[in-house]
């Protein structure tokens, strides 16, 4: 090659030398700033939130989305009114004792998922704790006395299997369209005492615990584009993505932080990382807070003349003062009086075969319950998932029960247990994002700060890296 040749190539080498060096220093800037971007909650943004702003203390301000209430008056309701009446309904011994089907085969996958600690099993209660109105009169059979010790180390003792057409008077046995049903098998039904079984961290983690919520959103529950009109599809996600945030902040709020010693108590990175940093996220669980309380509120008529019994007088008078207070609240009725507005879904000519459609959503996104391969949040997510079908019976499934010729609404005594002990778990997410989530967005953001400030070599290793390559 001559040397008019050689100088030639090289002016072309300087001609694209410093497009090509800026265009790196770009790239690897923005590759910087991501990477902080996503360790820092107030970069996320998300186009399908909430128009109602986050706050720089991380106080959310504004109506809540879709509802009817804004989340000042949501916190300062909650604080002061309904999460201490709720905290003590389910104590009582009639929201106490969940029925459910606890080994099932998945429907969909063999169960690979059993989690690895002693703290995912659940004790069944023994068979003269629960209340013997919730029995069946007669067969009444318990396990075999070599079945008294649970995996937890904690006494158990035998459990009636056995469900009951008709408990007691005011609650009958009534398909619920958005469920699946665990009913069809009596003999494997066994009662659970939640207070002796709370929700917190088991150790269920990897791919089975990915695969069931990677299952409840990619095919029954996708994320609507940000081009969705439907307001239908909408609900449906934001009550999925509630209910998984609330989840998770009792799994960060109760947290075993030292196995060797059994000590528990809050992973704030856990729930800064899960939920906090996610405006969205946190929103949603709002969202599914005042849903499931409006199912509450409209079944007014029908929770206020049930019967809570359970055999023990004191205790059911209590029960149903309690409820009285949640349903008639002033400070309630005053301030939210309601929640949700079912009246504006499922309407025009598509109506009806939409909510045919999303109740088959929601059936197997029940029956994916049955996949969940630790045993305790079986428990949970069965309970929880029940009673947001319940809700959704209420709100979508029956009309105004003061129209005559409108289907009536009827609950079974298990739905009002799981409406009620949902509510609770809202309810108490919800304090904890108000309670802890300013500190806890502070001091996570504080120690991404000082983490990031520890590195300042990162700009310059940026720019000798681009200087590198211009000098090649």
């Amino acid at each position: 090659m001559g040397k008019g040749a050689i100088e030639e190539s090289e002016r072309k080498r300087q001609k694209w030398r410093w497009p090509l060096a800026a265009l790196v220093v770009v790239l690897l800037a923005v590759a910087v700033s991501s990477r902080t971007a996503s360790n820092v909650g107030f970069f996320f943004t998300d186009r399908n939130s909430c128009s109602c702003s986050l706050q720089g203390s991380g106080k959310y301000k504004g109506m809540v989305e879709d509802c009817c209430c804004d989340y000042e008056t949501v916190d300062n309701l909650n604080s002061e009114v309904l999460n201490p009446l709720l905290q003590d309904l389910v104590a009582t011994p009639f929201f106490r004792y969940f029925k459910v089907k606890l080994w099932c085969d998945c429907p969909f996958w063999p169960d690979d998922g059993m989690c690895r600690l002693r703290d995912c099993s659940v004790c069944e209660c023994p068979e003269n704790e629960f209340p013997e109105p919730f029995k069946r009169p007669y067969n009444i059979a318990g396990l075999p006395s070599d079945n008294l010790i649970c995996q937890e180390g904690k006494p158990q003792a035998a459990v009636d299997r056995t469900i009951d057409n008709i408990a007691f008077r005011g609650w009958v046995e009534t398909n619920n369209p958005w469920t699946h049903e665990d009913d069809t098998d009596n003999g494997e039904m066994t009662y659970v005492n939640l207070q002796l079984n709370p929700e917190r961290f088991t150790g269920y983690t990897g791919p089975s615990a990915r695969r069931i919520w990677d299952s409840i959103y990619s095919e029954n529950c996708p994320k609507y584009s940000s081009g969705e009109t439907c307001p239908e599809k909408k609900v449906l996600y934001k009550l999925i993505s509630g209910l998984h945030s609330s989840i998770s902040m009792h799994i960060a709020g109760d947290y075993l932080l030292d196995e060797s010693r059994n000590q528990w108590g809050q992973n704030i990175e856990l729930m800064y990382d899960r939920i906090l940093r996610h405006p969205d996220r946190v929103r949603n669980m709002y969202f599914t807070y005042l849903f499931v309380l409006r199912a509450v509120t409209k079944a007014t008529a029908y929770l206020e003349q049930a019967e809570y019994d359970t055999g023990n007088n004191a205790e059911d008078l209590k029960t149903q003062s309690l409820i009285k207070q949640l349903l008639y609240s002033p400070k309630l009725q005053t301030a939210c009086p309601v929640p949700f507005d079912e009246a504006k879904l499922w309407q025009g000519q598509g109506g009806p075969e939409l909510k045919q459609q999303i109740q088959k959503q929601f059936r197997n996104i029940s029956a994916l319950m049955d996949c969940v391969g630790c045993e305790k949040c079986r428990l949970w997510g069965k309970l929880q998932v029940q009673g947001l079908g319940t809700a959704l019976k209420i709100l979508f499934s029956v009309g105004n029960q003061d129209k005559e010729g409108d289907q009536t609404l009827q609950l079974q005594r298990n739905e009002v247990i799981a409406l009620v002990n949902l509510l609770n778990r809202l309810s108490e997410s919800v304090k904890m994002v108000h309670d802890m989530g300013p500190d806890v967005e502070r001091l996570m953001e504080d120690q991404i700060a000082k983490a990031t400030s520890s590195k300042p070599g990162r700009l310059r290793r940026v720019l000798d890296l681009a200087f590198s390559f211009l000098v090649k």
